[in-house]
């Protein structure tokens, strides 16, 4: 995980939701009221340091990516094991997680994240190598999701489908080239949604260990869907079954 949160609406929503994951405050000093005044009060309401610094330290520490003059460090958050997370579930009663087979863009890493927290999953797993890990893109993408939703990185994804299974979840994979539509029949109360890479799709081993693979229907010349809008569809045709 990036150790800073970056953007007014995300350090905002980190302010207000989870302010025990604010370690300091770092505001530019040309921020003006009101959102000076918002930010500096919802800092001391938390028990929370801010500093006022000139905006090219906020520059510097940012990369190069735009900060809206408000910066955020992170306390270190202990990584969440698979294993660990799932003996902590209720197997009986529904559940999403969103499974990412390699998502290696960030800004597709963040929106998918985003839609999975709005649409109820309990987590979204992905690998730790050749994929993107939750950095300050991410964080800033995902709307400040990536800070509140579990985001579970394992070393192997089919490893991790074959642990999903064991705990009662069915593995649905999103394939352009399956027979079966997504919309017609409901999705499983526990799913596993898996969701392939960008361009490439689900890769072989993953595809050969999925329970059930769909498609979502479209037409046109383009193909298939971006990830993270596949992703997008994929969560709230479940939820729409199960939560809403």
């Amino acid at each position: 995980m990036s150790d800073i949160c970056r953007g007014r609406k995300p350090v905002i929503d980190l302010l207000r939701l989870s302010p025990e994951k604010c370690q300091k405050i770092l505001i530019a000093d040309n921020v003006r009221p009101p959102f000076l005044d918002e930010i500096i009060e919802l800092a001391k309401q938390a028990r929370i340091t801010y500093q006022i610094l000139k905006p090219e330290a906020l520059d510097k520490l940012s990369d190069g990516e735009k900060h809206q003059g408000i910066i955020c460090k992170l306390t270190q958050v202990k990584a969440i094991e698979l294993d660990d997370f799932l003996k902590g579930l209720d197997n009986n009663s529904p559940a999403l997680i969103v499974v990412l087979d390699h998502i290696e863009d960030p800004h597709n890493l963040g929106a998918v994240i985003r839609s999975a927290e709005a649409g109820g999953a309990l987590c979204v797993v992905n690998a730790k190598r050749r994929s993107a890990t939750p950095n300050d893109t991410v964080i800033k993408t995902s709307a400040g999701a990536a800070l509140r939703l579990p985001v579970i990185q394992v070393v192997n994804i089919t490893r991790a489908l074959e642990r999903l299974k064991a705990a009662n979840f069915w593995t649905v994979g999103l394939d352009s080239n399956a027979k079966i539509s997504i919309w017609s029949e409901k999705l499983p109360e526990r799913t596993a949604l898996v969701i392939g890479a960008e361009g490439e799709g689900l890769s072989r081993l993953v595809r050969e260990n999925c329970d059930l693979l769909v498609k979502i229907p479209i037409r046109g010349g383009t193909g298939s869907l971006n990830a993270s809008v596949a992703a997008a569809l994929g969560v709230f045709e479940w939820s729409r079954n199960y939560l809403f």
